[in-house]
């Protein structure tokens, strides 16, 4: 606890101290499934070169080159995933959760590189077509790739949602994206056959290329908001959502309210006006209640809250106020202020117009 002018500031970590390390459990499931990965992204691009070299499509060895990207990602995800599950130490205070956007900044940087090579490539290729041969073994190894991608990238993503791991989620997006361009390559396939316009095939690996571009951008920009942490909407709506659900008389007013995640953790600081003359201990106690809101509704990650306690500000702040019988009440109850992540983010008291302050 650090005092402050007007208030207290309570730190109350949801877990471990620092030196403690988490459940190994969680950080095994994940390192099995970027393990998993990373197997599956090594098989998959010899099969698709396989089918590049039966053919001599375009559109497929477009296809080919994306996945080693998928090489790439896949191994560094896993080293992400285990990084992070490393537990806070004096050179790491808030963990090592934030490696996970630098995971999927790589990754949306990998694939902005390849989509970038594959326009280039796909443009020679619409304006100089080449014969293209194999049809048959070409449409058969891309669909297998893709069946393979769909499954492993869904259940990439389904796990990566239950354990909080951006890296793994990132991972599965990008295999959702690699049987994407499989598929619109098996499409090209079947086109130059049933009508035999080999132009059919540059054009499909140029829309492809211009595609995988846009995706790698987004992804880089999903990962630049993470390291400058970029406010999480579902994460603040949560926790505004559990204090209003549980909300006692005693918590006057919640603001200032920032989110950030790590990983899989979660750091939330705010400031909380509770009744100026109770105690120091019935303070800490209300600060108490409202790290167990948080954590009990959360989806079980780790959660670090770092409270400021404001002493109420009568008479602004008792036409807002809960506490009907309280001792110093200078003005009567009017209406009470619901909570959302709009007014409890902004960094002022909840009161009625111009007594704002």
């Amino acid at each position: 606890m650090r005092a402050r002018p007007g208030g207290f500031t309570f730190s109350v970590p949801s877990g471990l101290p620092v030196s403690a390390a988490p459940s190994p459990l969680p950080t095994r499931a994940k390192l099995r499934f970027g393990l998993l990965s990373l197997v599956v992204s090594v098989g998959l691009v010899a099969l698709k070169f396989w089918a590049w070299r039966l053919t001599g499509s375009q559109v497929v060895l477009s296809d080919a080159l994306e996945s080693i990207v998928n090489i790439a990602t896949s191994a560094f995800a896993l080293w992400s995933v285990w990084l992070a599950g490393l537990p806070r130490d004096e050179n790491h205070p808030y963990g090592h959760g934030k490696v996970e956007h630098l995971s999927v900044g790589l990754e949306g940087a990998l694939i902005f590189g390849a989509g970038f090579f594959i326009v280039v490539g796909a443009a020679s290729a619409l304006v100089h077509p080449h014969p293209v041969g194999r049809l048959d073994w070409g449409i058969g190894l891309l669909a297998a790739t893709a069946l393979v991608n769909l499954a492993t990238g869904w259940w990439l993503v389904r796990a990566g949602r239950r354990l909080r791991s951006l890296a793994l989620e990132g991972d599965g997006r990008h295999l959702y994206l690699d049987a994407l361009t499989s598929i619109v390559a098996i499409a090209s396939l079947a086109g130059v056959r049933a009508t035999g316009w080999l132009w059919l095939d540059g054009a499909a690996a140029l829309g492809l290329g211009a595609f995988i571009t846009w995706q790698g951008g987004r992804m880089l920009r999903r990962a630049v908001g993470g390291l400058l942490d970029e406010t999480d909407p579902g994460a603040v709506a949560d926790v505004v959502a559990a204090l209003q659900a549980h909300r006692r008389p005693t918590w006057i007013d919640v603001h200032n309210l920032r989110v950030q995640t790590y990983g899989a953790d979660l750091h939330i600081d705010c400031h909380v006006s509770l009744p100026y003359y109770q105690t120091l201990y019935a303070t800490h106690e209300e600060v108490d209640a409202i790290e167990r809101v948080v954590r009990e509704s959360g989806p079980g990650q780790q959660v670090e809250l770092f409270i400021h306690a404001d002493p109420c500000r009568p008479p602004r702040q008792c036409p807002t106020c809960q506490v009907l019988d309280c001792p110093v009440r200078q003005r009567p109850f009017v209406e009470l202020i619901e909570w959302t992540p709009a007014n409890v983010m902004r960094n002022e008291r909840h009161s009625f117009g111009a007594e704002a302050a």
